[in-house]
């Protein structure tokens, strides 16, 4: 997503977007305990005071409960629409950094993110241009069948059978994220993506609002 993002928020103020993996945050077959994550977050935080710093994980793969759990992910799922449930965690998230900064905790340097369902959601945004990207237009009327079963990208659920990596990976076992991901979000392009993920466009309006003129 730097690769997608930087050009953009760079245009809309900020002086240098860089993405980094805070924390150890991704793990194998999952993502890190809050715990760990927050600690990294925090500690980006308090080496660079003028940044303004964000998250981007999946819904999909966040440890729901116990000690590790991330803030709100276990009560989130009794809300309805992905939009809810993920500003619900976010809301969740960022008041457990601030009882942990304490009374200093500028609310306006931590937005968090967390992606409905998955990445793989975003790419329904534009099946006419993820198929072309990825070299299987004869695909498109299988994956439009698939968007327009849900209100946005970003409700197309979660279960181990059915998340959008999972849909994706039925019909093109080729599928790489790291590789077609990222190409496929250049081709869709953001203006897309806004237009059909108003959980992800309610965040990017979020940081560019939060512009810290240097």
């Amino acid at each position: 997503m730097n690769e997608v993002l930087r050009d953009h928020l760079v245009m809309k103020g900020y002086h240098s977007v860089e993405a980094r993996i805070i924390g150890n945050t991704r793990l194998r077959g999952g993502i890190r305990k809050w715990p760990l994550v927050r600690k990294g977050i925090l500690n980006h935080l308090r080496e660079d005071p003028a940044c303004v710093a964000t998250t981007m994980v999946d819904y999909y793969a966040l440890p729901h409960a116990g000690p590790g759990g991330w803030p709100g992910r276990e009560e989130s799922e009794a809300l309805g629409t992905a939009e809810k449930k993920g500003q619900f965690v976010q809301n969740a998230v960022r008041d457990d950094l601030a009882t942990e900064i304490g009374h200093r905790f500028d609310s306006s340097r931590f937005v968090p993110f967390i992606v409905m369902h998955e990445f793989e959601g975003l790419l329904f945004s534009d099946c006419t241009a993820f198929t072309r990207l990825v070299g299987r237009p004869e695909l498109k009327p299988v994956f439009l069948k698939i968007r327009s079963q849900f209100a946005s990208p970003e409700d197309i659920n979660d279960s181990p059978d059915t998340a959008p990596s999972k849909r994706i990976r039925k019909f093109m076992p080729e599928y790489q994220k790291p590789l077609f991901g990222v190409l496929a979000m250049l081709e869709i392009g953001l203006s897309a993506i806004r237009a059909e993920c108003p959980h992800f466009d309610a965040w990017l309006t979020t940081l560019e609002s939060h512009v810290h003129e240097g």
